[in-house]
Formats: structure tokens, sequence, C-alpha cells
């Protein structure tokens, strides 16, 4: 009981305390459930890899290529070999030092040391997408339609940027470029503009998945 003489405090005054630290703990816990989704990646380059991340903790294991390649059309056998040699030849450029797990798991936010030469210079140093490269492939090279590419369009394209020695650049180049082509010509056998511009960010990769019946894969 009050003394006589004081204030009883007030009910009204003394409300806010309560509410305002139950806005701060409902707060608190918003933050933390968004910290514990998929990440927020910010480059066209690892929101194109970021695909193959099923389990969204930032790294494609050998298993999520494979899976991945196999969700938007590989065969079983291209798959496992294509998967080999991505993860082969970009794991161990994006493992961090102290890394424990496999030199074939990808790191996606280091995937930018993983970019190869004799390529559009599409994305830039950093992964992130360059609209002018892009469009100049297409003012280049699209002869036959102003807005797609043949089969031979796109060889005579990726010649064309062909680094001297650059033997593994070759490779990587005509190996994307060569899938690309086969998962995504229409049927007329041409690549078109838009469909070639969303490989970019991965959206392909879930336009494929849909339409051969699989998962979306991550994010």
């Amino acid at each position: 009981m009050a003394a006589a003489g004081q204030r009883r405090p007030s009910l009204r005054a003394a409300a806010p305390v309560p509410l305002l630290l139950l806005m701060i703990v409902v707060s608190f816990v918003s933050q933390a459930a968004a910290a514990g989704g998929a990440p927020a990646w910010t480059t066209e380059l690892q929101q194109h890899v970021a695909y193959f991340d099923t389990d969204n903790d930032g790294i494609v294991t050998y298993s999520e290529t494979e899976a991945g390649l196999r969700r938007i059309g590989l065969g079983a056998v291209a798959a496992t070999a294509a998967a080999t040699l991505i993860n082969g030849v970009i794991g161990p450029k994006t493992r961090p030092d102290n890394a424990t797990t496999s030199r074939m798991d990808i790191y996606i936010e280091n995937i930018q040391k993983g970019i190869h030469g004799s390529d559009t210079g599409s994305y830039d140093a950093q992964g992130r997408f360059v609209q002018a490269k892009f469009d100049e492939i297409f003012v280049k090279y699209a002869k036959a339609e102003p807005n797609a590419l043949s089969g031979t369009e796109l060889e005579e394209m990726r010649h064309a940027n062909r680094g001297s020695n650059d033997y593994s650049g070759w490779a990587a180049s005509k190996a994307e470029w060569d899938m690309l082509y086969s998962l995504a010509k229409d049927k007329d056998g041409f690549l078109q503009k838009d469909t070639a511009r969303a490989v970019y960010d991965g959206s392909l990769f879930v336009t494929l998945a849909q339409k051969n019946g699989g998962s979306s894969g991550g994010n």
C-alpha cells in the first residue's frame, strides 16, 4: 500500500514500458528468423550459382551441382561429367584458406574467383552483369535473326572471344555455350536473347526445371 501523501503510480503511464519491450522482442525474433533464411546474394553470378545451392548454406557441393544439372534437363551421364568438371575446376578457386570441406565444394561468396577467360565479358571482375557487353554479342553476331543466335553464330562468337593460348578458357566457354544452346534453343534452332539473358542470374534454370517437372532449386 502506498504511504499517505504519496501518489500511486499511474497504470496508464506504466503501460508503454512492457509494450516497448514486447516490440523489441518481436523485432529481434523477426530479424533472427530472416538471418536463418537463404543468403541474399548481390551479384548476378552469385545468383546464377545459387540455384544449385538447394540447402541454402552458401556452398554448392558436387552432388548439388549434379542434381541441379539433371533437373534442368541433362542426362545422368552428361550431368555427372559436367558436375565433375565444374566443381573440380571452380571449387578449389573459391575455397577459403580455413575451409574444412571438400575441395570440390564451390563457395558462392567467392564465385568471382572462378571467372574464366575467353568469354564475352558479360560478367565483370566482381561477377556483376554488364548489359552493354551482353548486347554486343547480338549486335556483332546475330545475323539471321536480330535478337537470336544460331548454333553457327554462337560458334563464331566463341572463336572471336578466344584469348591467346587460353586453352582452359576455350574449353570452359565451349562447354557453357554448348550446354546452354542444347537446353534452351527454340524449335527453329535459335537461342533467343531473352533466354540467354536469363541464364546470367540463374532464372533460366528455374524455368528449365519447371519445364522438366523438377523443383526450382535453391533460393
